[in-house]
């Protein structure tokens, strides 16, 4: 496999019609080898339009949908990122790229193990990662310029929403099959939040995500 080929039509062929035209996000995609993140046997399908099994029932989401979110969050130098569930850590490794520090919550510590070598092999320094179940954040190094949840929850928890700074914004994907929405919401003002829907998709569920009933609004 020509491995730059496949990359560049990655980006030409599923990401770029997917409304990812920040030049910066494109760019991004070719320093930050996602062939890197991928477990050993599933090394070429690094650029498949799917989901790939990280094993523990886990998977990396497809590659168009981690660009979009990556774009829609609009990532600064200055932003300190909190990001839950850590997967392969190559989200966090995109995200590191342009913020100054992320936070990724994993709850499962093989996994954590496993993106915590993937990042020192790609030489990035400014991700720490934490084993814990991150459905409710991660408020001790709160709060965050961007939050972004890597499965989808069953509603927004407002712990994720008081875990933002003024300015934040959460990326995140809410509902239940058959139907999701990613949304990003910005905290406008003290406690007062902006919904954009991005795009319908379905994703996997993030582990302990407790059900509907269970969230307050």
């Amino acid at each position: 496999m020509n491995i730059e080929q496949a990359r560049f039509n990655m980006i030409e062929q599923q990401i770029r019609p997917w409304e990812v035209l920040d030049q910066q996000v494109l760019d991004l995609l070719f320093v930050v080898k996602r062939e890197d993140f991928v477990p050993a046997a599933y090394r070429n399908l690094a650029f498949a339009d799917l989901e790939i099994p990280l094993g523990s029932g886990q998977v990396m989401l497809a590659p168009r949908i981690e660009a979009r979110l990556l774009q829609e969050l609009a990532i600064k130098k200055t932003d300190k990122v909190l990001e839950i569930g850590t997967g392969s850590g190559y989200m966090a490794a995109l995200l590191a790229a342009r913020a100054e520090h992320v936070i990724s919550i994993e709850s499962r510590p093989e996994l954590a193990d496993f993106a915590r070598q993937n990042l020192e092999r790609a030489g990035i320094t400014n991700v720490t990662i934490e084993v814990a179940n991150g459905a409710a954040g991660w408020s001790q190094r709160g709060p965050y310029d961007a939050i972004v949840v890597s499965g989808s929850l069953p509603a927004v928890p407002d712990a994720l929403l008081k875990q933002l700074r003024v300015g934040g914004r959460l990326a995140i994907v809410v509902g239940e099959a058959p139907v999701m929405e990613a949304q990003l919401i910005t905290c406008t003002a003290d406690g007062v939040y902006n919904t954009v829907n991005l795009f319908e998709t379905v994703i996997p569920g993030l582990d302990n995500a407790a059900p509907k009933s269970a969230f307050s609004f």
